[in-house]
């Protein structure tokens, strides 16, 4: 046995028993328990209770009528494994199968496709979907399995990320001044920073606290971000700006999904589309939830010119854009054609 192979078990501790043996099936390797069923690891960040951990579940249900007795699908959640990085780390290497990931595969292995991070770029999730069987998404895909490793199977839908403010925000000329809570990524930075906010990092954590003593005036996520944390409680308006449609991505280890059995990739992969429908499904009925009860804790909904933003952020835009390979920008503008 491998040193790494070694860390992993112990690393993952009940998950040895099942992960220990890798016995061949034909020809190919692939992980199995003591029942001599497949083992997929299914890896997300997410806690339970949300369209993630719904469309994890159709997955195994769906696997197991597609093939009855090959499968033990085992969730991982709450980022168990270890966060993104660490996953599609383990992903490469082939310790552990699948994950429901969010977008870093996407800025380690082809920054030069990815637009998808780009704010006020993508009007609908739609569009973003449309946007992965292009020819430039194509080249995204290729990448992430040329150099990490992992298959790509699919998007699931995350809801649209708005703001939420202690003011109301109607116009680009409304956010000057406005203290405005980021993750840390530059290309989000420089394009509200262009828009007139202050922009500051502030882990994920500690945003109830840094709204509560007034080290930021505002945030943007889904609605869900809003609800979970009760930011209800210090913050009074909710700025529909729909800026960024950022999916999950089904993705699988190539060396495990490629030493399968064709008939079983076939079941993995029609599961993963089984999955991705109720998890989309999931994902919409939830946002709407969300939108009804932050209403209902006294928040305000203001519609905003969102073409206003997006004109007044177009240079920040132009210049992340610039950075992609030719061709990006024509599959982009194709792709949200194809979605209208």
């Amino acid at each position: 046995m491998s040193t790494s192979r070694r860390n992993f078990i112990k690393r993952v501790g009940g998950v040895a028993a099942l992960a220990a043996t890798a016995p061949l099936l034909g020809s190919k390797k692939v992980f199995a328990d003591t029942n001599g069923k497949i083992t997929i690891q299914l890896n997300t960040t997410m806690k339970p209770g949300g369209s993630e951990e719904a469309g994890i579940n159709k997955f195994a249900e769906a696997l197991e009528q597609l093939a009855p007795g090959r499968f033990e699908v085992i969730p991982f959640m709450s980022g168990q494994l270890g966060g993104e990085n660490a996953v599609l780390e383990l992903l490469n290497i082939g310790e552990t199968q699948m994950s429901l990931t969010a977008g870093n595969w996407r800025t380690q292995y082809g920054p030069k496709f990815d637009p998808i991070s780009i704010p006020f770029l993508f009007p609908t999730g739609d569009a973003v979907e449309k946007y992965m069987g292009t020819k430039s998404g194509k080249a995204l895909t290729d990448l992430a399995e040329s150099k990490g490793g992992i298959v790509h199977l699919g998007t699931q839908m995350r809801a649209p990320r708005h703001m939420t403010t202690n003011r109301p925000i109607r116009t680009p000329e409304d956010l000057k001044g406005l203290r405005l809570r980021l993750p840390a990524i530059p290309v989000w930075i420089d394009v509200w920073s262009s828009l007139g906010a202050q922009t500051v990092v502030v882990p994920a954590p500690e945003i109830y606290l840094a709204m509560q003593t007034g080290q930021v005036d505002a945030h943007e996520n889904s609605l869900g971000s809003p609800y979970s944390r009760k930011l209800y409680e210090v913050q009074s308006h909710l700025i529909m700006t729909g800026h960024v449609h950022f999916p999950w991505h089904w993705v699988a280890s190539k060396s495990w999904l490629s030493g399968l059995e064709q008939s079983d990739r076939i079941a993995v992969e029609k599961a993963v589309q089984i999955a991705r429908e109720e998890g989309n499904k999931i994902e919409a009925e939830k946002d709407i939830f969300y939108l009804k009860e932050l209403q209902k804790k006294g928040m305000k909904v203001i519609e905003p010119d969102v073409a206003a933003f997006k004109n007044a952020a177009k240079p920040a835009i132009e210049k992340a854009i610039s950075n992609l390979e030719d061709g990006v920008l024509a599959d982009v503008i194709g792709a949200i054609n194809a979605a209208d």
